[in-house]
């Protein structure tokens, strides 16, 4: 038998690896939705918006709005929703560290079970799900789950957090660490957060059998929740994920992929987790129907508010910061949410792409066109909308250090970009 290390959390302000699905019985009216809000993003006009943030005496930001576009919130007409606009006022950065204190002894015992949790009956296949495990992962799906457990579970009068609770935050751990695996394969990706991937180390057959066997052994402990509801939906972001793999695979280098299909493409890759995450804890809390859904849309939002910075990073962080190469998604010909912007206004953005980068010197080109043609700033604008959704999605819940504290993780997210 295997001897496993744990590692310690890594709570520093490096940036995030987000890189994060409704129940059966409503999946396509979500899906629908994930393309509405695309539809919003298409036009030049994103809606105007007056925003005033004040500050707390605690140290943290708060973030009103007086007017919300009618394009974000699909047709319901102008409300009062909060937003955020990081740019209005100077304030210190957000730190991981303060933001998962309130959950930091939840995500603790998190991180000494996720060594039991996934077995030793084959060390070749435990040494590389240690690898990822220790590879300065910041917990961001559990700390997720950990932070709506305990919101809701004050809405149904819960003292603490349930064993399916932890269960559940577990769970969700392995399956994004077995994407992770999987999503190195399909890239060719050599390194991850600075180290070797598994795949690098181990060979291709290994990480391909490392992932499905932490696909399995999550599935096996989701089914062990016996919790119908819980299952379909956490059963529907593993097919979720291959819908976008493969998506993406169909779309490379295509000029006309539109927004509303990058948006889907982001909701199965990366929001879809992240949604099942948050409506699943709520839904272990025994919260209503409506706030479990409402916690599902926060979920949804801040999943794709994710993806579209961390697309934007590829943009305009260095390497060393990225800890893959600069522009890879463009080289590799994942055309994302800067690039669809920027194609609208440049014709010779088009020529070299589709050329796939047969010249010296394209990739640098096209870097450089992307960020000349507003792609940069109109991309910040779409994860600023996402945002917004987001904190809306909150108002359901009570007042509490948990609930800041997610804000604050939307307000975390776009301060990458500043």
């Amino acid at each position: 038998m295997m001897s496993m290390t744990c590692h310690n959390l890594d709570f520093g302000t490096r940036v995030l690896d987000l890189v994060a699905v409704g129940s059966s019985s409503n999946a396509s009216i979500e899906r629908h939705s994930v393309k509405n809000h695309g539809k919003g993003f298409t036009g030049k006009v994103y809606g105007a918006r007056r925003m005033v943030c004040c500050r707390q005496n605690i140290s943290r930001a708060r973030a009103f709005s007086t007017k919300t576009s009618v394009a974000l919130l699909d047709g319901v007409g102008e409300r009062t929703a909060p937003v955020l606009d990081l740019k209005k006022e100077a304030k210190s950065p957000i730190s991981l560290a303060n933001l998962f204190e309130v959950v930091a002894d939840d995500l603790q015992t998190l991180n000494q079970n996720l060594c039991s949790i996934v077995g030793a009956e084959n060390p070749v296949l435990m040494s590389a799900a240690e690898q990822i495990f220790g590879a300065g992962g910041k917990r961001i799906r559990p700390a997720l789950v950990f932070l709506v457990s305990r919101a809701t579970a004050e809405l149904a009068g819960l003292k603490d957090l349930t064993a399916k609770h932890r269960r559940l935050a577990e769970i969700i751990e392995m399956i994004h660490t077995a994407s992770l695996i999987h999503d190195d394969v399909l890239d060719e990706s050599d390194m991850r957060r600075g180290k070797e991937t598994v795949h690098q180390l181990y060979g291709t057959r290994v990480a391909v059998l490392a992932g499905d066997f932490m696909f399995a052994q999550s599935s096996w402990y989701l089914a062990n929740l016996e919790n119908l509801e819980v299952i379909k939906l956490i059963s529907q972001v593993i097919k979720d994920f291959a819908s976008g793999e493969i998506k993406q695979a169909s779309s490379l280098f295509d000029c006309d992929v539109e927004l509303e299909e990058y948006l889907l493409k982001s909701f199965y890759k990366t929001a879809s987790l992240i949604a099942a995450s948050t409506k699943g804890a709520a839904i272990f809390s025994g919260a209503d129907r409506s706030v479990t859904e409402q916690m599902y849309e926060f979920g949804k939002n801040l999943g794709l508010s994710f993806q579209v910075v961390d697309d934007i990073l590829d943009f305009t962080q260095s390497a060393e910061q990225l800890g893959k190469p600069a522009g890879s998604d463009l080289a590799k010909g994942n055309l994302t949410a800067p690039v669809i912007f920027a194609l609208e206004k440049e014709p010779k953005l088009r020529e070299i792409i589709e050329s796939e980068f047969c010249n010296p010197g394209s990739l640098d080109e096209a870097i450089k066109l992307v960020k000349q043609c507003g792609g940069i700033e109109r991309a910040q604008e779409l994860a600023q909308e996402k945002a917004d959704l987001a904190i809306e999605n909150l108002q359901c819940l009570p007042q509490s250090n948990f609930r800041l504290a997610l804000q604050d993780m939307v307000m975390f997210n776009l301060e990458r970009i500043d």
